[in-house]
């Protein structure tokens, strides 16, 4: 999966990702390769990319994910 995440300062990860875990306004959810579209609202928290067994964490203040055709956008705060 291609994954971006931008803030309005940067762009904070731009790359591939075999999971990413998010803070879902409504709890944690996690993204996997071929997840069905998804829009969703996102709280203060940590958002977790994996990728070749390597694990990092990016803090957000809330924001939004959209998922659609194995890319993935987060516009953060």
């Amino acid at each position: 999966m291609i994954l971006e995440i931008i803030t309005p300062d940067k762009t904070i990860y731009k790359g591939n990702a075999e999971l990413v875990q998010l803070p879902g306004i409504d709890g944690s959810f996690e993204i996997l390769n071929n997840h069905a579209p998804l829009i969703s609202a996102l709280k203060k928290g940590q958002v977790k990319v994996k990728l070749d067994g390597a694990e990092n964490f990016y803090d957000i203040n809330g924001g939004i994910i959209e998922v659609l055709d194995n890319k993935i956008l987060i516009l953060a705060q």
